[in-house]
């Protein structure tokens, strides 16, 4: 199957390009050390991610578009990470660092994450709507920092690169249940210090 959305950039990367490189490091570098991180722990992600860059560049004629770009991009540094990791199999920890306003009760979201029944007064509930507010900055920076390596990864990663959870899952090595687990406990954090941030006005 080919991706015809790849297939421009790929002809410039292919002709040696400069801009074309700047272009896909610049589109997939956050994923690639979200995958890194989750992997290798953080220590070794900038590592990680300079290897997986260097495989890119020597696998490039060869990639057949058999995946995505992006899919490809991904398990490049994947098993850049796991062989950094030296087969020491990364622990999955859930009970992790609370947030700065701990949690909010899961009955309040749906499936998806999602409020049930939205704050009243709240109107932009995008993450990217709500980092164009200069004054919540801050409070979602301490709060994203709170989050274990591995739920801030697969919050990354879904939310902000759209990877399916079963996508998350192959990556990472970790089961649809514990990605499901993460996602939902990182999920709740921020969604606390949204609604903390909507009553007072403050972090």
């Amino acid at each position: 199957m080919e991706y015809p959305a790849d297939s421009a950039l790929l002809t410039r990367l292919r002709a040696g390009e400069q801009q074309a490189f700047r272009e896909l490091v610049s589109t997939y570098q956050g994923a690639m050390r979200a995958v890194a991180i989750a992997i290798a722990g953080s220590r070794f992600a900038d590592e990680v991610v300079q290897d997986a860059w260097l495989s890119v560049v020597r696998s490039l004629p060869g990639f057949e578009q058999r995946s995505s770009l992006k899919t490809w991009l991904l398990t490049i540094t994947a098993n850049s990470a796991k062989s950094r990791r030296k087969g020491s199999r990364r622990e999955v920890l859930l009970d992790d660092l609370p947030g700065p306003h701990g949690s909010v009760g899961g009955e309040r979201f749906a499936a998806d994450g999602h409020w049930l029944s939205a704050p009243p007064a709240w109107h932009e509930d995008s993450p990217d709507a709500l980092l164009e507010q200069e004054d919540l900055r801050e409070c979602l920076e301490r709060t994203l920092a709170s989050l274990s390596e591995l739920q801030s990864s697969v919050l990354t990663l879904r939310e902000r690169q759209g990877l399916e959870l079963e996508d998350i899952c192959n990556l990472l090595d970790v089961s649809l249940s514990n990605v499901r687990v993460l996602l939902h406990r990182a999920r709740l954090k921020v969604f606390a210090t949204l609604e903390h941030y909507q009553e007072t006005g403050q972090c």
